[in-house]
């Protein structure tokens, strides 16, 4: 009797169809924007249009809607802002969506540039009345950067704001890119009637549903019916759209994956109005998964075997277990629960048994994942930040930097009898990249510096160490506001300077602080010889 056997050629090619195939329908982006121009909001409406929820939450604490499942700290919820990062995946159309929530508040921009590193694309969200903000532009050059194609969403059409044109004109100027409309709003900015869907030439028409915590009633209308019912709304709408359209053309995805030019959609993300439209354009013309460069700059192919990278480390996210998560995003391969991997900085082999899918604060377990998925790696704490990991053929990814530090606050235990608390409090917020540790022989273990991009760092330090580690303390605010790469000789030379001091980060890097750039000046000027390098030139070795 014959039995069909499979060659190991058709066995490759069997996993490597699937492996592309399921990396081309991965989305992974990233929502970047302003503090409060809507991102967490916009994050719980993708949520909901996609039915992985059945109401959408707001961070302003109305009594009628529910927490938001990206914000799930508990000073997220009290302040009502992101200030961690948060991963979900959901399905829609047949697409898998790996939406990454980043921090909006300029003080955990580490903690954003970390979610940039891991995705293919961002959604700019842009505040309809308030335009191009201060930290939205400083996301944007980071996604230019990075290479990374931004789809621009006009948000709170439905309250007063800019004029379309406005905004159109700001975006060109201020970022460079071509504003490609794919949806226009129908109405001024705060009275949204809808868009004109010009992809498939339709009037779009919104109406709101139980104060937004469900989908918008919507219905669909003939350009011909649209004038008729809005009239002039309608007509104004498709001259502004038009002025647009003739001085950009229409919409070109090889410009929007360039990063020449960027789609525009209109929204009111808490009335859930023209959300559909932007997860359709995600699943239509968002880049998916693709190889992935190298340290070397050498393209890791999708089929690849397994490669992923560390890019978040939090803990605290399950009260039940105190366990920490290490976040790693798929470049190749298929990733296996239970798969023994290869740690690139030290060598060692890593076991995957308590491998998890995130959504929000929620999790399961996860069998498999492919290129473009985040995998939550509970308790495996040897990983850090900016580690890569590998099956087989052997890999490192791009380190991520480290931000230079403006703040600095000596920290001290409330009660000297929970010192092990302290320390252990404190490796691990340094583990996750909350803060950087700083140590001197002058002050010893027992008053670590902590060094912050923005001071409300030290708010989460002293918020977690009382809550997560039962361990409450107190900070001394430090003079300084500048720091430099430096050497350990550096150490006698700015002992003797007024205004400076040298000081150990946890990888080792010696790390020169200064009152003022005045000081720095003086101590260039005096000591030509003296390393001194702007943090941001090295990146994180990840030890």
């Amino acid at each position: 009797m014959s039995q069909d056997v499979i060659s190991p050629a058709r066995v490759n090619e069997i996993r490597v169809n699937k492996i592309t195939g399921q990396a081309a329908r991965r989305r992974t982006f990233a929502v970047i924007s302003h503090p409060d121009a809507g991102k967490s909001t916009l994050t719980e409406a993708l949520a909901l249009h996609a039915k992985v929820i059945g109401t959408a939450g707001a961070t302003n604490g109305k009594s009628n809607r529910k927490d938001t499942i990206s914000d799930w700290m508990q000073m997220e919820k009290d302040r009502g802002i992101s200030i961690s990062s948060a991963a979900l995946q959901f399905s829609y159309r047949d697409t898998v969506i790996n939406l990454l929530d980043t921090p909006g508040h300029a003080d955990f921009s580490e903690d954003t540039y970390r979610v940039l590193a891991a995705v293919d694309c961002a959604v700019m969200l842009v505040d309809a009345a308030k335009g191009l903000e201060t930290q939205t532009m400083k996301l944007f050059e980071v996604c230019r950067q990075r290479g990374l194609p931004i789809i621009t969403v006009i948000n709170k059409w439905d309250r007063p704001g800019l004029d379309t044109l406005a905004l159109m004109d700001e975006i060109t100027e201020r970022t460079g890119l071509l504003p490609m409309p794919l949806t226009w709003a129908v109405g001024i900015a705060g009275d949204f009637r809808g868009v004109w869907d010009l992809k498939r030439d339709r009037f779009v028409r919104f109406t709101r549903n139980n104060s937004g915590a469900n989908i918008a009633l919507t219905e669909y209308y003939t350009p011909a019916e649209a004038a008729v019912s809005e009239g002039n709304v309608w007509t104004d709408a498709v001259d502004e759209a038009g002025l647009v359209l003739d001085s950009n053309l229409s919409f070109d995805p090889a410009s929007f994956y360039a990063g020449k030019a960027t789609p525009i959609l209109f929204s009111s993300a808490a009335l859930n109005f023209g959300v559909k439209e932007l997860l359709d354009t995600l699943v239509d013309f968002a880049p998916p998964a693709a190889p992935r460069p190298d340290v070397a700059g050498a393209l890791r192919p999708v089929a690849a075997p397994f490669s992923g990278f560390v890019f978040k480390v939090q803990a605290g996210m399950n009260q039940a277990h105190r366990d920490h998560v290490a976040f790693v995003r798929v470049c190749s391969g298929i990733f296996e629960r239970g798969m023994v991997v290869t740690q690139t900085r030290t060598g060692k082999s890593i076991a995957t048994k308590y491998a998890q899918q995130v959504f929000g604060r929620e999790r399961e377990v996860i069998d498999e994942a492919f290129p473009g998925d985040v995998v939550g790696l509970v308790n495996a704490s040897a990983l850090r930040v900016g580690d890569s990991l590998y099956l087989e053929d052997p890999v490192e990814f791009p380190a991520i930097p480290l931000f230079a530090p403006e703040h600095f606050q000596v920290a001290r235990s409330k009660d000297p009898s929970r010192y092990k608390q302290f320390r252990r409090g404190i490796d691990q917020l340094e583990h996750e990249g909350v803060i950087q540790v700083l140590r001197s022989d002058l002050r010893g273990d027992q008053a670590p510096v902590l060094a912050a991009v923005g001071p409300m760092q030290f708010e989460v330090v002293e918020d977690r160490m009382t809550h997560d580690f039962n361990a409450p303390m107190r900070f001394e605010r430090l003079p300084y506001t500048l720091a430099r790469l430096t050497t350990a000789e550096a150490i006698d030379t700015l002992g003797l300077v007024h205004g400076a001091e040298v000081l150990v980060r946890s990888d080792g890097e010696y790390l020169a602080l200064f009152n003022d750039v005045w000081a720095l000046r003086r101590v260039e000027k005096n000591n030509p010889d003296l390393t001194l390098l702007a943090i941001g030139t090295q990146s994180r070795s990840g030890s």
